[in-house]
């Protein structure tokens, strides 16, 4: 009677063995799951910059199967410390921020007809204007000696290096020969208004923030004195040590984006196209990088 109930009870042990070692490798699998933090430069709110990311994040993690989750940061300071050290494994940056993280960070595509979509755009590239009050005196480039200036932040790509580049070209020393100003929270608007209330003589905004506060300022208020050198627009990097596999992948699944693709729309740009760091080398330039 014993030697039956053993055998019978034999199958049952060795199904229960097999279950537990099923269940043992299957959680073994999830939890040894890749998993990368995607992050984009916070221009935008909170709410602005997860419905731009978010979409992307969820489209890498069905395409490639690695975990890809979505991440914000509280300022450009942070986000670009986080992507240097590489908390941040992919990052969608403006050029600069991009250059100064590309020891770590790698670029793999650029966007296309800017990350706002917008017409003041060169495609894959972008560019600043000078601007300044529709009555003010000042006529040429050189006329901005010794005055009184307002820029979006000493990071901004469209708000500084390429307004700087080209007063470099014009042998003018922006720390030497003007008074500069950062916008308060680095916002283009408030360069705007700082021009049109008089506080500056001039402002240095991405020609496609020229009509960001047009509700508050009167038609023909402001005039632009020059547009200024064209940049590489923003960077999708990922982090220099990623494993080739993954990389590949994520290379891949970016590559299969179709031009009016959510993803892409939700993004704000027409495309991103497949890009190399030595394009940033204008950045480079005018950071006095290179």
């Amino acid at each position: 009677m014993q030697n039956n109930f053993e055998t019978i009870m034999k199958p049952a042990k060795i199904r229960c063995i097999v279950a537990i070692f099923l269940y043992i490798l299957v959680c073994s699998h999830f939890s040894l799951a890749t998993e990368y933090k995607l992050s984009m430069l916070p221009r935008y709110s909170t709410e602005e910059i997860n419905k731009r990311i978010i979409p992307l994040a969820k489209y890498l993690t069905k395409q490639t199967g690695m975990q890809i989750e979505p991440t914000l940061t509280a300022s450009f300071g942070q986000y670009s410390k986080q992507l240097s050290s590489g908390n941040i494994n992919i990052g969608f940056e403006n050029p600069y921020i991009y250059v100064m993280a590309a020891g770590q960070h790698e670029v793999i595509a650029m966007a296309v007809k800017g990350e706002d979509g917008d017409k003041g755009d060169g495609g894959d590239k972008f560019r600043g204007i000078i601007i300044t009050r529709a009555d003010s005196s000042l006529q040429t480039i050189e006329d901005l000696k010794g005055k009184k200036i307002a820029i979006v932040g000493y990071t901004s790509a469209g708000g500084f290096l390429s307004q700087k580049l080209t007063l470099v070209q014009h042998q003018i020393d922006l720390s030497k020969e003007c008074t500069i100003e950062e916008a308060p929270e680095n916002k283009q608007e408030n360069v705007i208004l700082a021009v049109y209330t008089g506080d500056v003589d001039a402002g240095f905004i991405r020609e496609s923030a020229l009509n960001q506060v047009d509700e508050f300022v009167p038609p023909g208020a402001i005039r632009i004195l020059q547009s200024t050198e064209w940049l590489p627009n923003w960077a999708l990097s990922v982090s220099s040590n990623m494993p080739v596999d993954d990389k590949a992948k994520i290379i891949q699944a970016i590559r299969d984006l179709k031009p009016g693709d959510p993803v892409l729309k939700a993004l704000k740009v027409n495309a991103l196209r497949p890009a190399q760091d030595n394009e940033y080398d204008p950045v480079r330039i005018a950071a006095g990088l290179k």
